[in-house]
C-alpha cells in the first residue's frame, strides 16, 4: 500500500494525456516532449503498481484501472486550480491581460469593453495590442484573441466570430463626377490596403466583382495597421477594403458606407484562446461568457 501520493508531474501527465488520448498532444500542451510525457507515465505506473494506458498499434487507450483513476485525478486538479484562484482572489483584484491584434482592440474591443468592467469591477483588466501572436510559454498573457482556423495546438479556442470582406469609403465618394456607382468605377479611385493576412483582400474581392483587372491598378495606399487604413477610408483618401470586425462602428456612425452589396466571407475567424491549463479560471471564463455574449448581439 502507498503511504504517500504520488509524483505530481506524473498525475498531470497522466490527466492530460487521457484528456487527449495522446502522449504528443500533452507534450505540447505542458511543453515537455511526448518522451517526458512516456516517462513520467510510466513511473506513476510503476509507482502505483498498475498500468494505466494500453499502449497500441494506432493509439492509447485506458485500462480498467485507468478509467477508474482518472475521474478523481481530474477532479483532484480541478480542487486545485480552484482554491489557488480564491486565494489570490481574496487577496487582491485579479489582473487579466488579453492580447489583441491592433485593430480588433481599438475598433472592436475598446468600445464594447465598458460593459465587461461594469460587470466585472474585480477584473483589472491590462489589454497587449500586437501584430504578432502572444507567446503563453513566456507568461504574462492570459488569453488572446486570435484570427486562424482554430488549431492552435495546447490551447483551448472558443469561436468568435467570422470576417466579410467588402469596400468602405466616406459618405463623400458616393457624389461627384467620380461617383462611386458600380465596382467599375473604382478604377477612378486611391484602392486602400493593408499589409499581411489581408494582403490579398481586394484582388479576391475584384475577381467576385467582375473586375480583377483592377487588383493590378496602380493608384493604392498600402497601410500596416488596418486602423489607419480605415481612418484613411474615413477621410475621404480613397477606398478600403474593408474587413467587418473593424468597419461595423463606422459605418453604423455614418462614417463609412459600402458602395456595393457584395459581400466575401472569409475562411477563417476569429478566436478566444487560452492555455487548457487556465482556460477554465474564473476570470477567463468571466471573460468569455462576456465575448460570446457581445458577438452574439
Amino acid at each position: 500500500m502507498l503511504t504517500r501520493l504520488p509524483s505530481l508531474n506524473g498525475l498531470r501527465a497522466f490527466e492530460c494525456a487521457a484528456r487527449h488520448m495522446s502522449f504528443t498532444k500533452a507534450g505540447e500542451e505542458l511543453n515537455v516532449t511526448q518522451t517526458a510525457i512516456s516517462h513520467q507515465i510510466r513511473r506513476l505506473e510503476d509507482e502505483l503498481g498498475v498500468r494505466l494506458f494500453m499502449r497500441l498499434k494506432d493509439g492509447l487507450a485506458l485500462t480498467d484501472e485507468g478509467q477508474v483513476y482518472l475521474p478523481g485525478v481530474r477532479a483532484a486538479f480541478h480542487e486545485l486550480r480552484h482554491a489557488t484562484e480564491q486565494l489570490q482572489a481574496s487577496s487582491s483584484h485579479s489582473v487579466l491581460t488579453i492580447s489583441t491584434l491592433v485593430s480588433v482592440g481599438s475598433k472592436w474591443l475598446l468600445p464594447r469593453l465598458p460593459s465587461f468592467r461594469e460587470a466585472h469591477p474585480e477584473i483589472d483588466v491590462r489589454i497587449s495590442a500586437f501584430t504578432e501572436l502572444a507567446d503563453f510559454r513566456k507568461g504574462g498573457i492570459d488569453a488572446a484573441i486570435r484570427y486562424g482556423d482554430g488549431n492552435w495546438p495546447g490551447l483551448r479556442a472558443d469561436w468568435l466570430m467570422s470576417d466579410e470582406i467588402f469596400p468602405v469609403c466616406s459618405p463623400r465618394l458616393l457624389a461627384g463626377p467620380n461617383a462611386l456607382q458600380t465596382p467599375a468605377d473604382l478604377a477612378n479611385h486611391t484602392l486602400l490596403q493593408v499589409n499581411g493576412v489581408t494582403g490579398n483582400d481586394w484582388s479576391n474581392w475584384l475577381s467576385a466583382a467582375g473586375q480583377p483587372h483592377l487588383a493590378a491598378k496602380d493608384a493604392r495606399l498600402t497601410f500596416d495597421l488596418a486602423l489607419m487604413a480605415v481612418q484613411a477610408a474615413v477621410d475621404g483618401q480613397g477606398v478600403c477594403i474593408g474587413r467587418s470586425t473593424y468597419v461595423e462602428d463606422d459605418l453604423r456612425a455614418g462614417r463609412l458606407v459600402a458602395p456595393f452589396d457584395l459581400r466575401l466571407k472569409s475562411d477563417s475567424g476569429f478566436y478566444l484562446v487560452a492555455p487548457h491549463a487556465t482556460a477554465e479560471s474564473r476570470k477567463i471564463t468571466a471573460f468569455r461568457n462576456w465575448l460570446l455574449s457581445r458577438v452574439n448581439m
